[in-house]
């Protein structure tokens, strides 16, 4: 009971650090960029949407460029004026309710260009908008020439000024700067005839509720309106963003829609123009709200764990932290912006340190199962037991698709024969040691030693399709380097002996698992394949050749076909009928004594 109680106390303090962790990460906006870019998702998610009927563009394009050219006019941009003043009166008799021109008209021109404009924007009867960058104290600009122009001509100036996030991405608008209100908000009120309340801007910014991607709204080229070549009330009643949309004029912005094309600035105005036109449809929740959040989903994983367990709590949180990711695109969906990234990592800390609070209490249990099994399976295959099993030590065998290797130094026996015990012992230690490392290096599981022999398998415990070229790759390491750096150690102790050896690899189906009795268990594989692996190592004793392979190997191989030559069809003791027999090419032949018989010369190359 006390145990326990203390486990609670962890899991508690756990809770209580998580929730901490993820305010204060909230508070000091430590992953605004990912919060950020899952606005963006949430966007994509939602898809697009119906674009305002009351807001159209035009865009001053490539095309248009293209079409002055061929007008013979001058494509120099900024345009001549009296060309602005000509789309202005083509977009007034066409109905338009309201034009925005995003595009700056600060600095004197020619007299009469200056005075077409002048004109045409009086003739609109106070419904234009001007865009101004250039903004003084007060909101003072220089457009058409200062402020008493301005309010002669009828229009209403703007700052045009973007708001960027941290990543230069255009997802905000400002309610105004340096007291000049900025033009979605002159827009709005131009063409609602009423004013946008400053008390809808959260610290003086608002989200742009995008319609959806580049393009979404309908747009016509400055060209076709300066010739009056547009369809019939395509302008009638609407209000209508002149500006810039061609690259070169550099008026195009990453926003939280655009993806890989930028949009442009008349775009992003029209996005945020209807968003207020719409009353702000999407607004950012309240602090208390996410900071609520974060602190339930950081104590989530804590106290799911005393109710119910690790890995029933583990399956909780990630069910939660799912349906949390739902309900907050929902919540995307109905107009209010939920923070998703602090929550979840709320939620991911909580779970980490429940599982490492956990762990620590576990480790004693751990560890007597541990000894358990190690008492009964080889050392090295303990972890993937471990892996594997219950509690209960639920051991069990299971039927694999394996390669099944046997290695064995040759002349051995003859060699320790007159040779102190220790050196001979040091001998075996330093191949073994040498061979081992190769063998689990690819991967393979090393059932036995049996004195200087090894028996190993690839494959099991852990399923490998790539199992046979796991096994050749270590046998080509065996008989490689491993053994050059065994025989130059053999050198160094002062012996004038090389040895060699064989391996031999089969592939088949085995059955791998734990035999034994109830004082002995040991992880083994049998069945025809390892037999056969035993005896075609032990047929290398009689040629050439330190490595045959079997033809079933050969097939699974999925790279190392042309690294193999064949050896011949060759009989194999205890089974039935001949074996296809491979080894490693160049060699051309493979010399035979009495246990391959007289088929064994002659190898072909794969």
């Amino acid at each position: 009971m006390r145990r326990r109680e203390r486990r609670a106390a962890a899991l508690l303090v756990v809770a209580v650090l998580a929730g901490g962790f993820g305010v204060l990460a909230y508070a000091t906006h430590l992953l605004r960029r990912s919060e950020l870019q899952t606005i963006d998702a949430r966007f994509s998610i939602r898809a697009k949407q119906r674009p305002a009927r009351d807001l159209v563009l035009v865009q001053i394009d490539d095309n248009t460029f293209a079409e002055l050219t061929r007008l013979g006019l001058s494509s120099e941009f900024p345009f001549k004026r009296r060309l602005d003043a000509k789309v202005i009166d083509n977009l007034r008799r066409a109905g338009a309710s309201t034009v925005v021109l995003d595009v700056e008209f600060a600095h004197a021109t020619d007299e009469a260009d200056d005075l077409a404009l002048f004109e045409a924007l009086q003739r609109m009867r106070g419904h234009t908008v001007l865009a101004a960058t250039q903004i003084g104290a007060g909101g003072h600009t220089e457009v058409l020439g200062g402020p008493e122009n301005e309010r002669e001509a009828g229009a209403r100036v703007a700052e045009a000024i973007l708001v960027l996030d941290s990543d230069g991405v255009v997802r905000r608008l400002a309610y105004s700067f340096h007291d000049l209100r900025s033009l979605p908000v002159v827009a709005a009120e131009v063409a609602a005839g009423r004013p946008v309340p400053a008390s809808l801007f959260e610290h003086g910014t608002l989200p742009i509720d995008y319609a959806g991607p580049t393009g979404t709204f309908p747009s016509i080229s400055f060209a076709r309106v300066l010739e009056g070549n547009f369809p019939r009330n395509f302008f009638a009643g609407k209000t209508v963003v002149v500006g810039a949309s061609a690259p070169v004029l550099q008026d195009v912005h990453n926003t939280a829609t655009s993806g890989s094309e930028p949009m442009s600035g008349p775009e992003v105005a029209a996005n945020a123009t209807a968003t207020l036109l719409r009353g702000a449809p999407l607004r950012t929740a309240p602090g208390w709200l996410n900071v609520l959040l974060v602190v339930a989903l950081g104590m989530a994983a804590p106290l799911a764990a005393v109710r119910i367990g690790r890995w029933r709590a583990l399956l909780a949180v990630l069910a939660l932290a799912a349906a949390f990711a739902v309900a907050v695109q929902v919540s995307f969906n109905d107009g209010l912006i939920v923070s998703l990234v602090y929550p979840l990592l709320a939620l991911a800390l909580g779970t980490l340190g429940t599982l490492g609070v956990l762990y620590v209490h576990e480790t004693i249990e751990r560890e007597r199962v541990r000894s358990v099994f190690s008492r009964f399976v080889p050392v090295d295959v303990v972890e993937q037991v471990l892996a594997s099993a219950d509690e209960n030590l639920r051991l069990g065998g299971v039927e694999r698709d394996c390669t099944v290797m046997f290695s064995d130094l040759r002349d051995f026996t003859s060699f320790s024969a007159d040779k102190p015990a220790a050196f001979v012992i040091e001998v075996v230690n330093h191949y073994l040691s040498e061979m081992s490392e190769a063998i689990l290096a690819a991967g393979g599981t090393l059932i036995a030693y049996m004195g200087d022999g090894i028996m190993a398998v690839f494959g099991a415990p852990l399923r490998q399709d790539d199992h046979a070229e796991r096994a050749l790759t270590a046998a080509r390491e065996m008989i490689g380097p491993r053994l050059e750096r065994f025989n130059l150690w053999v050198a160094e102790q002062g012996l004038n002996r090389r040895f060699v050896m064989g391996v031999g690899l089969h592939s088949g189906p085995v059955m791998a698992g734990n035999v034994g009795s109830e004082e002995r268990v040991e992880y083994t594989a049998i069945g025809d394949t390892t037999n056969t692996a035993s005896r075609l190592e032990a047929m290398t004793k009689d040629t050439d050749a330190m490595l045959f392979v079997s033809g079933a190997t050969r097939e699974r191989l999925l790279g190392q076909r042309a690294l193999l030559a064949r050896v011949g069809e060759l009989e194999v003791r205890g089974r039935e009928g001949t074996l296809e027999v491979w080894t490693l090419a160049p060699r051309e032949s493979v010399s035979s004594r009495s246990r391959c018989g007289e088929g064994v010369a002659g190898a072909e190359r794969a």
